[in-house]
């Protein structure tokens, strides 16, 4: 079933065409990696998604991002309510300077989500065990986010989308300031979440996008030159462009 449904969609950031003519379908509970070399609009395609790129100065588009149907670019849209629905990890994290807590609960006051305390406690808790950080923080819930480890801060993130209750998760290359180990904890999170969510990562990791993804867009110059079901495009690509780049032969 098809979640997000990119429809010959163009961006560009004043006379630079930086997304040419993108279809894609997006299927529902699924992990579609994104890949492709530095600056080829990976990046930029993800924050399509959610609109995060309006904040840009001289940006426009044409074409259609359809999310459950609905072209996420009409002018009817309330892009606050989009932005909870689908909701945003980067590269690094980037826990606010408050509790723990706080961090989870922050999107529920803010958006009026929920008032009750008791209502917020099971939320926090609930988003929490969702990426497996409540055992491991439970009683330490007042102390500052930054006091975490960097794949807990990653977590408390992703906990913090969470909370808010989004169907699609975006995650910009989320694993690239993590060690190994680290980065299999949240690459196994990852594998668990997308029972309830449709996730899209942007990661320059082939084998991570390998062991993760349901289905893989491969990007360059701001075109998508190849986007199939991921064993398939890591072992049998259709277009000589995606086995180059691959296989490291690509220039």
């Amino acid at each position: 079933m098809s979640k997000i449904l990119v429809k010959s969609f163009n961006l560009y950031y004043t006379d630079f065409h930086a997304l040419k003519n993108i279809n894609v379908n997006i299927e529902k509970n699924r992990i579609t990696a994104i890949i492709g070399p530095s600056g080829c609009g990976k990046s930029t395609l993800l924050r399509s998604i959610n609109r995060i790129n309006d904040t840009i100065d001289g940006l426009n588009t044409s074409g259609e991002i359809n999310i459950s149907g609905k072209n996420i670019y009409d002018s009817s849209i309330d892009v606050d309510a989009l932005r909870r629905n689908v909701g945003m990890v980067f590269q690094r994290p980037n826990p606010f300077p408050i509790s723990i807590y706080e961090n989870v609960a922050f999107g529920l006051k803010v958006n009026r989500i929920a008032s009750r305390k008791n209502t917020i406690n099971e939320t926090v808790e609930q988003s929490l065990r969702s990426v497996l950080l409540w055992d491991d923080i439970k009683d330490k819930l007042r102390k500052s986010a930054l006091s975490l480890t960097l794949e807990q801060q990653q977590r408390l993130c992703i906990a913090r989308v969470i909370a808010v209750a989004p169907h699609i998760i975006l995650l910009d290359e989320p694993c690239s300031s993590l060690d190994p180990v680290a980065v299999h904890r949240i690459e196994e999170l990852m594998l668990n979440l997308k029972n309830k969510y449709t996730i899209v990562i942007v990661t320059h990791n082939m084998q991570q996008a390998a062991r993760i993804s349901c289905d893989t867009v491969f990007m360059f110059f701001g075109e998508v030159i190849e986007f199939d079901k991921t064993e398939k495009m890591f072992t049998n690509p259709s277009k000589k462009e995606t086995g180059d780049y691959l296989t490291g032969r690509f220039v």
